[in-house]
């Protein structure tokens, strides 16, 4: 079979969602699919065994992080991500260029790359596309993401279409650069909020012939509806037979949406950062443990769950954990924050295989929870 083949295997005949296998070199990828972020090499607080156990698919890693620590020599030495985690599926690196512009009051910015200070010791570094490709195959990823210019919101039109160019520029370089046959390369569609600039990023990054490509630029301020307005046209125009993802996005309804759309794949941090205030994902809507009202409540978390934090414990004790700043709270619920959006990806394929996706949206979006997220 060959690998980096993206198939798919369902659409909805209502709206744009589809389903399909994305094959890698550490096993297939179904879509829809939502993957945890694991920055550092670690999805916070989460061991790869219970990955595992709740449905894991592919996990994230970021390039600019672990190139300051431990470094990619380190990681290589390790036999690649895959051995430093300890974990046999899949794996999409980041390229950094997020967190890099993140932190524009320390950087400059020219055609050939980016200079920027560590976090870690404020040490001088200057990246290329070049580097950033080197960095990222000596990670050892199976999905490896491009290097380019993320803009704020709001940012000014000219800003913007800087950056769409810059990034269409980077993209051909890393492109170039890249040569490691059993990794995949993502290019980036930029261009904020304007349609004509997300047209113009499109038809450049599409032009370079990508084995998937991501929508970068959101998640960054904008409002939810204007997000979505703005990506419908995206998404359209992108290659049908590639996987699209979309990028630092893991609100339950906003996947939902997006799926309609079009957009197979999806990554954000919200799960297990919420996990870490003492807030589960429910059918219902968030629920805050901290609340008292669960003090000597001694049903499981989320009734309709079977993922081990439900099945095991009872809100009483999720609770005790969260109040007492039991780390123990922290892994519980985000083990059950992930199932649930797992579960959720995985309830949206069905829905598309059954070509019944628009009903299921429907259902969601007129439900009890589909307003609290």
């Amino acid at each position: 079979m060959t690998l980096l083949r993206f198939d798919i295997t369902a659409r909805d005949s209502v709206t744009a969602a589809r389903a399909g296998v994305f094959h890698t070199a550490h096993g297939p990828i179904k879509t829809p699919v939502f993957m945890p972020v694991g920055t550092r090499a670690t999805v916070k607080g989460v061991t790869t065994p219970q990955l595992r156990e709740i449905g894991a698919q592919v996990l994230l890693a970021n390039a600019y992080h672990l190139f300051l620590r431990p470094g990619s020599d380190v990681v290589a030495l390790n036999g690649g991500l895959h051995g430093f985690m300890n974990w046999d599926h899949a794996i999409l690196t980041d390229s950094g260029g997020f967190q890099i512009f993140s932190l524009a009051d320390t950087l400059k910015l020219s055609e050939d790359g980016v200079e920027f200070r560590s976090i870690i010791d404020g040490a001088k570094h200057f990246w290329t596309p070049e580097e950033n490709m080197r960095i990222q195959q000596e990670l050892g990823a199976d999905i490896a993401m491009v290097l380019d210019q993320c803009p704020p919101y709001p940012a000014e039109e000219g800003v913007v279409a800087e950056a769409v160019q810059r990034s269409a520029k980077w993209a051909a370089r890393c492109k170039a650069a890249h040569t490691r046959e059993d990794q995949a390369l993502f290019g980036i569609v930029q261009g904020g909020v304007y349609p004509h600039l997300r047209a113009e990023s499109v038809e450049r990054t599409v032009a370079l012939d990508f084995q998937g490509y991501g929508v970068g630029g959101y998640s960054v301020g904008e409002p939810h509806e204007l997000m979505l307005e703005s990506l419908a046209p995206v998404a359209a125009l992108l290659p049908r037979d590639r996987p699209r993802y979309l990028m630092g996005v893991g609100n339950p309804t906003t996947m939902l949406q997006a799926i309609a759309l079009g957009i197979d794949m999806f990554d954000c941090v919200l799960p297990t950062r919420t996990a870490r205030t003492g807030t589960a994902f429910s059918s219902t809507g968030r629920m805050n443990l901290k609340n008292a009202k669960y003090t000597r409540d001694t049903g499981p978390l989320d009734p309709a769950c079977p993922c081990p934090t439900c099945t095991g414990y009872t809100r009483s004790y999720l609770r005790h954990l969260v109040t007492m700043k039991e780390m123990l709270g922290a892994t519980l619920i985000s083990v059950h924050n992930l199932h649930f959006l797992f579960e959720l990806a995985r309830q949206a394929r069905l829905a598309i295989e059954a070509d019944t996706y628009a009903a299921f949206l429907a259902a969601w979006m007129n439900g009890p929870g589909a307003d609290d997220y």
